[in-house]
């Protein structure tokens, strides 16, 4: 079965890399496509152990070609917070996408503007002998207090690109996908897919 599987259970990871691989004449799967319950904990140090950790830990559960993505958000005021904890970053039990950009503005209210910030994905690509190859990307811009826009998830409706004048969540997907972090990830990683499913 010469597919790659799309390693993550989060819906908004799911969509977006579906996007970016669309019309790259690699066919692949999502793990309720195969019926693949897992969940990973990522207990890494730094973003390449744990998108290397999930991308493995599917790969060997489908014996597929897998491909995992860890990315957070780096704030300069936060010393870099909350980077590798982005998608646990509040300390209320159950927190949502909105608790976390809550938490996040509450502790940026006392320090000087712009909020200078970036997102940052790395990308695993991993088959299921264990082996594992890494691809990464970076999206710079800046921190607004008030949310703006509907689309995206996380932290994207307070992430604001100069240049554009719009954030994260005011791009259409087609805009985000020549832009984002992920997508400069998977085009990093083009390379790597096209050359394991060529051979």
């Amino acid at each position: 079965m010469n597919k790659l599987l799309i390693a993550t259970n989060n819906q908004g990871k799911v969509l977006e890399l579906q996007e970016l691989l669309a019309g790259s004449g690699i066919d692949f799967v999502t793990p309720a496509e195969i019926n693949l319950q897992l969940e990973v904990t990522e207990d890494g140090s730094n973003y390449q152990e744990n998108a290397g950790k999930k991308a493995v830990a599917f790969a060997q559960a489908s014996g597929l070609i897998s491909l995992a993505d860890d990315s957070g958000l780096e704030v300069d005021a936060l010393d870099g917070a909350p980077g590798l904890y982005s998608a646990r970053y509040s300390p209320k039990l159950g927190a949502k996408d909105a608790d976390r950009r809550a938490f996040l503005l509450e502790n940026l209210k006392d320090k000087p503007h712009p909020w200078k910030a970036h997102f940052h994905a790395t990308i695993a690509i991993a088959n299921p002998n264990g082996e594992v190859e890494f691809a990464e990307g970076d999206c710079y811009g800046e921190i607004i207090p008030e949310e703006r826009g509907t689309g995206g998830f996380g932290y994207d409706p307070i992430f604001f690109m100069p240049k554009l004048g719009k954030t994260m969540a005011e791009l259409e997907m087609d805009e985000k996908n020549k832009l984002s972090h992920r997508a400069r990830a998977v085009i990093a990683a083009m390379p790597i897919l096209k050359r394991l499913f060529s051979a």
